[in-house]
């Protein structure tokens, strides 16, 4: 099975580097519905079978383009959301953008133990992600691919973890809004990564290379502009 997920468009927190993780989320930019628009052509080619979101704003209305292209139903799941900010919900001072990345990274590395301050450990979170695809996978056919607006973040740390990414090469991959994973297999077989797209699906002119995407960026990048 193949699980496509896209980064939801630009929100106005992803231009001032507020770390915005809880319900119901910000909306998007002028940009950001932009890119959404932008997404259809841009998987003209794929045979997608279902769509889904998660119960935050941003990722719903990114994906109602591709839901009207292709006439289906966005199926809204709990469990794919952004990873929490915990303590640093709504910041984006250095501190709480270096802490928050420190703690990405700690988990690509391995160390699912870790405890984001005030909010989960990385079980935790792979945990709840888990599930969610495990279900969706549940609802298809091993030869089915679907499209899951996700967050930067989760959708990093959830590929570096179960695709196996080295974490050297993890901590530095970056993704746009609306850019692209795209994985192969099963919750069983394991996942493997075939496709990674770091600029929106729409191309690098829906780029907005002033905002102060935290969440997008590399988390190397992350770490690096508090030092």
């Amino acid at each position: 099975m193949r699980l496509l997920f896209i980064r939801h468009g630009q929100t106005p927190c992803n231009v001032s580097g507020e770390l915005d993780t809880s319900y119901p989320g910000a909306g998007l930019t002028s940009l950001g519905l932009a890119q959404a628009a932008a997404v259809p052509a841009a998987l003209a080619d794929e045979r997608i079978t279902s769509i889904y979101a998660t119960p935050l704003l941003r990722t719903q209305l990114t994906a109602v383009p591709l839901a009207k292209a292709r006439r289906v139903e966005v199926q809204i799941r709990d469990g794919l959301e952004e990873i929490s900010a915990g303590d640093y919900e709504m910041r984006g001072d250095g501190h709480a953008v270096h802490t928050y990345a420190e703690c990405l990274a700690t988990w690509m590395r391995g160390d699912l133990d870790y405890i984001m301050p005030g909010g989960h450990s990385g079980n935790a979170f792979i945990s709840r992600y888990d599930d969610a695809i495990r279900r969706i996978v549940g609802d298809h056919e091993v030869t089915d691919s679907v499209v899951i607006f996700s967050h930067g973040a989760a959708i990093r740390v959830y590929t570096a973890v179960r695709a196996g990414l080295d974490p050297a090469v993890a901590i530095e991959l970056r993704i746009a809004n609306t850019g692209l994973a795209g994985l192969r297999g099963g919750p069983d077989a394991g996942w493997t990564l075939e496709r990674w797209t770091t600029v929106p699906l729409g191309g690098r002119e829906l780029e907005d290379a002033r905002a102060h995407d935290v969440t997008g960026e590399s988390v190397e990048e992350a770490i690096t502009e508090d030092d």
